[in-house]
């Protein structure tokens, strides 16, 4: 029997989603648990899996953006009537069936264009709106609308039967461009249009500096880290993946969250969650932004399964393949620079986490070991704290404890 494929919610407060590519054809058989198609929501893009067997009999939509719950496609036995289906599919979602090529121009996301080459075009026509009417609009611009204050009535739509889309919403008191007398020539530049990562990322920043912070920094004598690093990697197995520095820290730091629970909490609603289990979020730089996945009780795994879980959660936001049970849970999040030879930086909150450790480099500088001069790799770390959550003392608290495990690690392993 033939059954709706609909859009599911994916994670708390989705609301809809972006089809991106059908990775089936209609008239291709699929299996249960088999990818079906690319789905970008505000917080990642994954693969979204079928959840029945059967011939994929029709494509209801083919991309852009849907509601959660809406009808997508529909999976059933080869030559099965589905028309009853898909003409309640067609009403319920309120339009036609998109066609590949029937995607409107005001809908089409361009990735790239030259401004200053670009040739003039007609807006589309829009369709009158009869008062009292409902708006007709997609998810995306109700929700600019709503951060923007503005009232989707008052936005003529140059979508499908006068649907605002994104684009129209954004283009409000857009200011007027300069006079063509102008002095000034224009000079070339490139477009680019965000992807939905790094509209989260800007939006989740925006609410990050909200929030009353202070810092608190502190310089740690790395010796002990290095070496035991170094051990770790003598005592690898075949297969095992190279632990790194970053392993060591992320496992002596998970230790020093669980001793201090005010520091490894989530600030929601104007209340306080603190976890007695860490789950580290490591700030990894993805083609699409800067996404956060996280390594789940951390302060109960080896630096070994930590190591391997960290390379696979790198490799798969580097492929663009991190799905939402990566990104979400974390208590905390550590973001190491050291890599690219920054000494020292201020990091920002990620909501609704209550702190942040930002890692420099391993520098060697010169200071004093039993009263004599010594050249030591020293370590510098700074916790950005919310003040809401966290006062200075807890923090201070907090960062002392992380400076004991760096120069004893045996004392966190």
């Amino acid at each position: 029997m033939a059954r709706e494929v609909k859009l599911p919610r994916l994670g708390q407060g989705m609301e809809s989603g972006t089809i991106v590519r059908w990775l089936k054809t209609e008239g291709e058989p699929v299996a249960k648990g088999e990818p079906l198609y690319e789905l970008d929501t505000d917080k990642v893009t994954q693969e979204v899996e079928a959840d029945s067997e059967g011939v994929l009999l029709k494509i209801v939509i083919a991309d852009g953006e849907v509601d959660v719950g809406t009808t997508v496609a529909i999976i059933g036995a080869q030559d099965e009537d589905v028309s009853t289906l898909l003409a309640a599919a067609q009403g319920g979602n309120g339009a036609a069936p998109a066609e590949p090529e029937a995607v409107p121009a005001a809908e089409a996301e361009p990735a790239v264009e030259e401004a200053a080459a670009a040739a003039p075009t007609s807006a589309p026509e829009p369709t009158p709106r009869v008062a009292g009417e409902r708006v007709k609009a997609s998810p995306l611009a109700r929700r600019i609308a709503r951060e923007r204050g503005l009232d989707l009535a008052a936005i003529v739509g140059t979508g499908p039967e006068g649907r605002v889309v994104a684009e129209d919403v954004e283009n409000v008191d857009v200011a007027p461009p300069a006079p063509a007398a102008a002095p000034a020539a224009r000079a070339e530049f490139e477009v680019v249009e965000l992807t939905s990562t790094r509209k989260t990322i800007a939006r989740r920043l925006t609410e990050a500096w909200q929030a009353p912070v202070f810092q608190l920094t502190v310089t740690a004598d790395a010796t002990a880290l290095v070496a035991t690093r170094e051990r770790l990697v003598e005592l690898m197995r075949d297969g095992d993946v190279k632990p790194t520095v970053s392993d060591v820290l992320t496992r002596v730091v998970a230790s020093a969250l669980v001793r201090h629970t005010a520091v490894n909490a989530n600030f929601v609603d104007g209340r306080l969650h603190r976890f007695a289990t860490a789950h580290v979020g490591l700030a990894v730089a993805a083609p699409s932004g800067l996404v956060v996945p996280v390594i789940r009780e951390a302060d109960r795994k080896s630096v070994q399964q930590i190591a391997g879980d960290r390379a696979g959660l790198v490799s798969r936001a580097r492929e663009g393949k991190l799905k939402l049970d990566d990104l979400e849970g974390g208590t905390f999040t550590i973001s190491n620079l050291g890599m690219y030879d920054i000494e020292q930086f201020v990091a920002v909150l990620n909501p609704p986490q209550v702190a942040i450790l930002a890692v420099g480099s391993i520098e060697d500088r010169a200071a004093a070991v039993d009263g004599e001069l010594a050249i030591v790799p020293t370590l510098t770390m700074t916790l950005t704290c919310d003040h809401r959550a966290i006062d200075g003392s807890e923090g201070a608290e907090f960062l002392r404890t992380v400076k004991q495990f760096v120069e004893s690690p045996a004392l966190a392993l």
